[in-house]
């Protein structure tokens, strides 16, 4: 009898132990706070980490429309990704996805995420236009020093001696503001729309960024890393696409380029 009842227990703790566990169906949330920041042939993109347990990583889809395909182009496994060797003045959309260990994954972002790299350039030094005129001009487009009075020129710098202020001009119909200052040039996102100084200069001061609004309109940043004695010396940026200010369902696809709906 004992025996019978070993048995009994044996087989139920047997067929206890083979009860079936349903598989993971479940994807991971939508990632949220997807965002970008414009570089040089590059953009870089962050978002908000998931919290699941189970999360394995993210896809990073891309597209050149807002609502056109979107492909697949990286498998990150932390909440950034630097997108390289872009061409500057073309404008890119991209949306995220999560996805766990059992190969479950989310929808795409909602957010229409857009962003446009253009060149941007360091340490550049200019010279007081009276006394060194060759050297005193800068082209965004050109992306160097250019005497004053060149046809490319978009700024130009000034020494007050007497009063040791720097200032910088702009030639005919191109605008300039203050944006004051900065830790960085990363952070001016969009130039504005409106705050153009209508005197065709602005002083300089070490530490602020300033927006340019050229004649031909394009849109372009510098920040002022050092002044000296008849010269400053900054960091730039400048959008190639002319007019962008930027210094739904959608559709991706899977690594062989197979369309995923």
């Amino acid at each position: 009898m004992k025996e019978l009842k070993l048995l009994g227990v044996l087989i139920f703790l047997i067929v206890a132990g083979c009860r079936l566990v349903e598989p993971d169906t479940e994807p991971p949330a939508v990632p949220v706070g997807l965002t970008s920041i414009t570089g040089d042939r590059e953009i870089y993109l962050c978002w908000y980490p998931n919290q699941e347990e189970d999360l394995a990583g993210y896809k990073v889809y891309r597209s050149l429309q807002p609502y056109g395909l979107y492909r697949l182009i990286a498998v990150v496994h932390s909440p950034y990704y630097v997108d390289e060797g872009l061409t500057n003045g073309v404008t890119y959309y991209y949306a995220v996805s999560a996805f766990d260990r059992a190969g479950n994954e989310s929808d795409l972002t909602p957010e229409i995420v857009h962003d446009t790299p253009r060149p941007e350039g360091r340490g550049v030094i200019l010279l007081d236009f009276r006394s060194y005129p060759s050297s005193s001009g800068f082209s965004f487009a050109l992306e160097e020093p250019v005497h004053y009075t060149s046809s490319s020129c978009d700024i130009y710098y000034e020494y007050d001696d007497d009063y040791g202020l720097h200032f910088m001009n702009v030639t005919d119909g191109t605008d300039i503001q203050d944006f004051g200052y900065t830790e960085s040039l990363d952070e001016i996102n969009w130039a504005p729309e409106s705050g153009w100084s209508g005197l065709g200069w602005v002083e300089l001061i070490e530490g602020h960024s300033y927006i340019v609004w050229t004649r031909d309109n394009h849109f372009a940043k510098f920040r002022v890393t050092e002044l000296g004695d008849g010269f400053v010396k900054f960091d730039w940026a400048y959008q190639v696409d002319p007019g962008n200010p930027e210094l739904s369902a959608r559709l991706s696809s899977d690594n062989d380029g197979e369309v995923r709906e």
